[in-house]
């Protein structure tokens, strides 16, 4: 660059360059820009082209052999050079659908070409050329391998800074997350984000086709909404609307709009009018927690709801369904929506129904609510084999023993991350590895567990087990009726499952599990996330309007909260939950009692449902729906780790955007204008 300093012109080497250069003949796109206007002390123009370019004729990923002779412009970011001598070069050219192969000779008809070694990389240029097939010897199958372009011309539109934070194009060399999080533009350049960005918006294309073919409408719902205590916290908006009218005991009182935490009471009430069937909206929703890798502030959800969906099923047909729910109607569309997306983006065909087991049988098996049943690992509760006298002592508590056993002939893959598991953070977890000198004693050895058994009931029970010398038995005693969303066992069969793929041991199965858990507990005490609005009250498993099983609904109202069941369902991925939904509760005065008589809503708190209660007494139909987290269901498609990837400008795992710099401080005089201030 140049600038005025005190009257002195200094012009950088780059810009030497520029002013030096002379184009060809044969270009009349190549023209110095006009860089700096020399007004002493004022910089008005940078290197930058700000004048009329070569138009783009193809994107630089889309050439192939059937182009081979034909004059293109392609424009894009160049990557760095490749010498083959002194006189032929290899650049490749980027944009957002590929990268092409530049082939420039600097023979003497071609001298104004060699101005490209200088550019700097990652500089955006337009490059005219002929596309030639590439010999036979160097061609690849993928992406453009099979061509290269002949540079005749190019045009710099833009040069990179030279000492930018960090190279996209270099696969080398990946930079520390929070670097990449502050300067996400060029972090977005690299090929890997850039594709998950692409296939985002593919899947949300094929979301919506499959929605509208299906006769669901797209609605949207309002983002400024009042607070309500309806689980997790919120974002609060504070608004000098109403500011002027806002008083309480006399004082004037700041206003303040939530954001939602998802679209549930606006979908609810869309359905309840009756002017929409069925529901669907690609949302963003927002949620104060604490940051994750697979949580985020504000978080996209696919947001269904649909009226006269099922309540249940018959009593005739109940013990033979899986599925003993109402809401089969969200189940089919749900299937069907993640089929399509399935087949059309990993070509996979997915089966025409998914599993359905309910929180019991998951808790129960796999120690989890949202259980990996790819693991092959299996909880066995083994008080139903001990004794009579043991059975007693576990039975008179309302507890249960159980355990997970690997044996080396089945569990090979999971032996030494076995061996190596940490369980300190599991005091109701040991461990017995059972050897010829323990293996009529190995059960009450365990401090933990603290049982008397004979020589005889110890050979019997490891006959009913199956346990031989060899076997490694982790044992965990734990109320019979589960509570949350995992068991210690649980935690344990993941943590061993990560341990053993860390290792490269284990590798899990590539064809994708899905699972529909249902029949969870309505009300939970169970669940620290909702304790800070709770206080100790019963609160919603999933959501507070969601319907109890209909066979529940008398033990809901004489007062047995923890036998009750919900019509909440959970779709589950390889061990990862990446949607819940519920038939919802359409009586308007069952509604009321569990705000009132099961939750303990204070009056305060149930104003913020009068609407919903109102809606329901007009003649509300039967509804159900369902959410999916998008985030989370394109970590899974596109094979990472954290949805972070999946986000074109994401939160830290600490809920901060390095990049806009937020959250920020406000000043104090727009603080007084929202009333959250008062002068002093």
């Amino acid at each position: 660059m140049m600038r005025s300093l005190g009257g002195l012109l200094i012009v950088s080497p780059f810009t030497k360059q520029v002013l030096n250069f002379r184009p060809s003949s044969k270009s009349h796109y190549f023209r110095t820009p006009a860089l700096w206007n020399v007004k002493r002390h004022v910089q008005t123009r940078g290197d930058a082209r700000s004048a009329p370019y070569p138009k783009r004729s193809h994107m630089c990923g889309e050439l192939t052999p059937a182009h081979a002779g034909i004059h293109v412009t392609l424009t894009g970011w160049l990557l760095p050079e490749r010498k083959v001598s002194k006189t032929m070069s290899f650049f490749p050219i980027k944009d957002s659908s590929g990268i092409t192969q530049l082939v420039v000779r600097k023979g003497h008809a071609n001298t104004h070409l060699t101005a490209l070694s200088e550019l700097p990389v990652e500089s955006t240029i337009a490059i005219e050329g002929q596309v030639l097939v590439r010999p036979e010897l160097s061609r690849r199958d993928e992406g453009t391998g099979q061509i290269e372009v002949q540079v005749n011309n190019f045009t710099l539109l833009n040069p990179a800074h030279r000492n930018m934070p960090f190279i996209p194009s270099d696969n080398q060399t990946l930079v520390n997350e929070d670097l990449r999080a502050r300067f996400r533009y060029l972090d977005l350049r690299r090929t890997a984000l850039a594709d998950n960005i692409r296939k985002r918006s593919q899947v949300a294309r094929i979301i919506r086709d499959t929605l509208h073919d299906d006769g669901f409408l797209e609605v949207e719902t309002p983002l400024l909404l009042k607070s309500t205590p309806e689980g997790a916290r919120e974002f609060l908006v504070p608004s000098r609307v109403g500011q002027s009218t806002a008083q309480h005991d006399g004082k004037h009182t700041p206003l303040f709009y939530a954001l939602p935490q998802s679209p549930q009471q606006p979908k609810q009430l869309l359905i309840c009018s009756g002017a929409v069937d069925k529901y669907f909206q690609i949302a963003k929703c927002f949620r104060d927690e604490d940051g994750r890798k697979d949580r985020q502030p504000e978080f996209t959800q696919i947001d269904l709801e649909m009226a006269f969906v099922s309540w249940g099923v018959d009593s005739d047909i109940f013990s033979s369904n899986s599925w003993r729910i109402g809401g089969h109607e969200v189940r089919a569309v749900i299937e069907r929506l993640v089929r399509r997306i399935w087949q059309k983006v990993q070509e996979i065909t997915l089966p025409s129904s998914f599993r359905v087991i309910t929180y019991n049988e998951a808790m129960a098996r796999y120690g989890s609510d949202k259980p990996d049943t790819r693991i092959d690992l299996e909880i066995q509760d083994i008080t139903p084999s001990l004794p009579i006298h043991a059975q007693a002592s576990f039975e008179d508590l309302g507890d249960i023993l159980e355990v997970i056993i690997l044996r080396p002939s089945e569990s090979c893959s999971f032996l030494r991350a076995s061996e190596e598991c940490d369980h300190k953070n599991e005091p109701n977890v040991s461990r017995s590895v059972i050897a010829d000198s323990n293996l009529l004693n190995w059960l009450c050895d365990n401090r933990s567990i603290d049982l008397k058994l004979s020589s005889e009931e110890h050979a019997l029970l490891n006959k009913t087990l199956g346990v031989s010398s060899g076997d490694t038995v982790w044992l965990s005693r734990r109320r019979k009726i589960p509570e949350g969303g995992s068991t210690a066992l649980g935690r344990l069969r993941t943590r061993i499952s990560e341990l053993a793929q860390a290792r490269g041991d284990y590798v899990p199965h590539t064809i994708p599990h899905f699972l529909w858990v249902t029949e969870f507990p309505l009300f939970t005490r169970a669940d620290p996330d909702k304790e800070f609005l709770a206080c100790g009250r019963w609160s919603s498993t999933h959501h507070p309007f969601t319907a109890p099983m209909w066979q529940d609904i008398e033990a809901m109202y004489a007062g047995r909260i923890d036998q009750v069941r919900g019509q909440h369902y959970d779709l589950v991925l390889n061990g990862v939950e990446i949607g819940g939904g519920s038939v919802r509760v359409h009586d308007a005065a069952m509604q009321e009692y569990i705000f009132s008589q099961v939750l303990q809503l204070s009056d305060a708190e149930k104003s913020s449902f009068d609407h919903l209660l109102h809606a329901l007494k007009c003649g509300a139909p039967p509804h159900g729906g369902i959410a999916l987290g998008f985030d989370r269901l394109m970590a899974i498609l596109c094979n990472t780790s954290t949805i972070r990837d999946v986000i074109a400008f994401p939160k830290t795992g600490a809920g901060t955007d390095l990049l806009f710099r937020s959250p920020a401080a406000i000043n104090e005089e727009v603080l007084y204008q929202y009333g959250v201030r008062t002068r002093c």
